[in-house]
């Protein structure tokens, strides 16, 4: 299975939220330095942008990489690396890339820079976080080759190609991607991390990485690596000066620094030894605009944070129990007693940043009716112990949890246990590999601005995100129809089917729409965070 880009955070939406104390270091006595600022992340599980899914990798990937297109404010998508992206039908599309832009070793972004990485994180056997991404291009189906009896005793068989079919070099600065079918918002899903381009410095030979590309990934963005990624404690990257870019940051440089705990990077924050926390920790929410005054600030999101279950345990593969448990939770009094009115209570499966959004499309399952909940837990023989796991990198993620393990106990008679685990990427290794983790606390924040973004990789049974092993197949053909539709209408109309089978069969529960609730230094200003929960390397200033 793949995967991609979810959320470790939660206290504000989205995903990053990391908290305290440094993992090497509990702050950086050195403090930022002729305009280098400091940013908190949780350790990255990756940095190929194929692999990388997650919130932390992809806020140091932007700083590596420029993407084909980026979004205005409109959330409509615009051209950065990219000439041109055009279409006369919305299956076959002609790119055209800017002359004169150049790797970080000085190698020149071509075609061929994007047509084999794009292949590279297509290929199967290469097991790329992403690879999910690339599905809707031609000849996808046969480097991916389906299992015939899914989890059954029988293997997959060898891929029949390397190579999508549907891409096309025409030049040096122009390739075409030919869809295996139309799909209107290609265009938009070019500008997620996975569809970066690639050096030939990359590779060892054709289409083997480097093992070590990673440790010290050389992109063409507006910074380069200083040094190597140190893991669980900082990556620092610095301004690149040959960056074509039309934009240039007037920092001169960044150090994502790793925390494992948020009270150790809000005391770090507090310190001025950090410059900007994405997430401000549940338990400090109380606090924080008396600590920080006015550098509490806060920026739309399209964070989702949700309750998952592993719907592959017989313990929560009853849709009916998963109604129950979703009944029995308050996501009110939490989003007011933990999250101080910062976030607001979900009871849909798409963010309302996206077009298509209703309210309440979860409907009576995302009632708050704890007697109606425990008759139906009890009439369906719900499991008398429950355990919900969450990552401890992420700020808040404890103080929910538990606020709703002691919900369940209380609404339903069971009992519940809040399950750490040190790292988000240490819980996404068990649930992918099925491990016995009970329900567990996932958030997402989008890739590009789409219903289908909030579907597809979350849902659909081939889907990168996938986690909880659902499988819909009446769900899978709405969401593939919607992407061939011609029109956004037309796609929004088949996403809402899509959407509405989802409040039935409940492979996850929404919980909380999120936005920004983020605290920066004295030693910072112009600090943005976007709907991606990143921090605009570009507007940020060091001030000193």
């Amino acid at each position: 299975m793949q995967v991609r880009r979810l959320a470790s955070w939660t206290a504000i939406p989205l995903v990053a939220a990391l908290g305290l104390a440094a993992c090497g270091s509990g702050s950086d006595s050195g403090g930022s330095s002729a305009g280098v600022v400091r940013i908190g992340i949780a350790e990255p599980k990756h940095l190929i942008p194929t692999n990388t899914s997650e919130v932390s990798g992809s806020q140091v990937l932007a700083a590596l990489f420029a993407p084909l297109v980026d979004f205005d404010a409109d959330n409509k998508p615009v051209e950065v690396q990219a000439e041109s992206v055009k279409t006369t039908d919305n299956k076959v599309w002609t790119i055209k890339l800017k002359d004169g832009w150049t790797f970080h070793n000085g190698e020149k972004v071509t075609s061929d820079s994007y047509i084999n990485a794009w292949n590279y994180g297509a290929y199967g056997p290469n097991a790329q976080d992403n690879n999910y991404f690339f599905e809707k291009i031609d000849g996808y189906a046969a480097m991916n080759p389906l299992d015939p009896d899914g989890t059954g005793p029988q293997t997959a068989p060898a891929p029949s190609a390397n190579k999508l079919k549907g891409l096309a070099k025409v030049d040096d600065t122009t390739f075409t991607v030919t869809l295996s079918a139309p799909f209107s918002e290609f265009k938009s899903i070019i500008g997620y991390t996975a569809f970066y381009a690639l050096p030939q410095a990359a590779w060892e030979s054709e289409g083997k990485l480097k093992a070590d590309f990673e440790n010290a990934p050389i992109g063409n963005g507006p910074f380069k690596m200083k040094g190597t990624w140190k893991h669980d404690q900082q990556i620092e990257v610095e301004k690149y000066d040959g960056y074509a870019g039309s934009v240039k940051p007037t920092i001169s440089g960044a150090q994502f620094k790793v925390y494992q705990q948020p009270s150790a990077e809000y005391a770090a924050l507090l310190a001025n030894d950090n410059d900007v926390m994405k997430a401000i920790p549940a338990e400090n929410l109380s606090t924080v605009e008396g600590d920080l005054g006015d550098r509490y600030l806060h920026s739309p999101a399209s964070a989702l944070s949700i309750l998952a279950f592993p719907t592959y345990d017989k313990n929560y593969s009853n849709p009916n129990v998963r109604k129950a448990i979703s009944m029995a939770i308050d996501r009110d009094a939490i989003v007011t007693q933990i999250f101080k009115g910062t976030q607001k209570s979900a009871r849909s499966f798409v963010s309302p940043v996206v077009a298509g959004y209703r309210d309440n499309t979860c409907g009576a399952a995302c009632e708050y009716k704890p007697g109606d909940a425990k008759t139906l837990y009890q009439a369906n023989q719900g499991p008398a112990k429950l355990t919900i796991s969450y990552n401890a990198d992420g700020a808040g993620n404890k103080d929910w949890v538990e606020a709703t393990c002691n919900q369940l106990k209380t609404n339903l008679g069971v009992d519940c246990t809040a399950l750490a685990e040190p790292k988000f990427a240490d819980l996404l290794t068990k649930v992918q590999n099925k491990e016995a983790v009970g329900m567990f606390r996932m958030g997402w924040s989008m890739d590009y601005p789409s219903m289908e973004n909030y579907l597809g990789p979350l849902y659909t049974t081939r889907g990168s995100s996938n986690y909880y092993g659902y499988s819909n197949p009446a769900f899978d053909a709405l969401v593939a129809e919607g992407s061939a539709a011609a029109t956004q209408e037309a796609a929004i109309a088949k996403y809402q089917q899509a959407e509405d089978i989802l409040a039935q069969d409940l492979p996850v529960l929404p919980l909380r729409f999120g936005q920004n609730n983020y605290g920066i230094s004295t030693k910072v200003k112009n600090v943005e965070i976007d709907l991606f929960n990143r921090v605009d390397l570009m507007k940020i200033e060091y001030i000193g």
